[in-house]
């Protein structure tokens, strides 16, 4: 096989299981595989982030969120697979910038083993949405990607109006951003548990906006999965 990545030939096959049922193989190279960040060790308790033993269990960020009146309570935990490392960014860059769907299957077994580790069948699934104008431009819905790759179905209960992208924003000026979200239609939401879905957890801000549209629907409690903690 060819490395989805590097592209170099590599042998996927490490056990014998592998090779009697072709389960299991990889579609990186151990090179780029390893590359990755893997988030591991004591976290803050609500945005997931890597704390230094002597810290207390939530960040600086999370400190704050928790002290704001309008925003402390509106998301549960958030809890990502990979730090945002150089060699990250780059593979974001291919991937969402740059329109090589595909690559997202080199998070099919990590994101699905970290769904199953943190969620469950009474979750329901849904991943945050892009603007009309957005989709057009890129081709397809990064988190969207994300969510087909998990056991579960999910649900398309969020709308977004287009606005200018958060990433040109500071964090100051994204909480000062009206809520992009709506709902789309009429979805069965009261009483339901949810696990939004994204590829990048920054600020905070996108995934509190669309659990403050679900929670006002009626959602009992809203949690979130990501793919990268920035």
């Amino acid at each position: 096989m060819n490395c989805l990545l590097c592209h170099s030939p590599y042998n996927p096959i490490n056990s014998w299981r592998q090779l009697l049922f072709l389960e299991d193989l990889d579609v990186l190279c151990p090179r780029c595989r390893g590359s990755f960040a893997v988030i591991r060790g004591r976290l803050c308790e609500m945005c997931g982030r890597p704390l230094e033993e002597a810290k207390p269990s939530l960040c600086a960020d999370c400190l704050r969120w928790q002290e704001d009146e309008q925003w402390g309570r509106v998301l549960v935990k958030n809890r990502s697979v990979y730090l945002y490392n150089d060699w990250m960014k780059d593979v974001v860059a291919l991937w969402k910038f740059r329109g090589d769907y595909v690559i997202v299957e080199a998070f099919r077994r990590p994101f699905s083993q970290a769904f199953r580790r943190h969620f469950g069948r009474d979750w329901h699934v849904v991943p945050i949405p892009l603007s009309r104008e957005r989709l057009d431009e890129r081709g397809f819905n990064q988190a969207e990607a994300l969510a087909r790759l998990l056991p579960s179905p999910y649900f398309p209960w969020l709308a977004r109006r287009h606005s200018e992208k958060q990433s040109k924003k500071s964090r100051r000026e994204r909480l000062k951003t009206d809520n992009p979200f709506f709902l789309s239609g009429h979805p069965p939401i009261n009483g339901k548990r949810i696990v939004l879905i994204d590829d990048i957890y920054t600020t905070g801000i996108t995934i509190r906006h669309a659990a403050r549209v679900l929670l006002e629907a009626g959602a009992a409690e809203v949690w979130a999965l990501t793919l990268v903690r920035a």
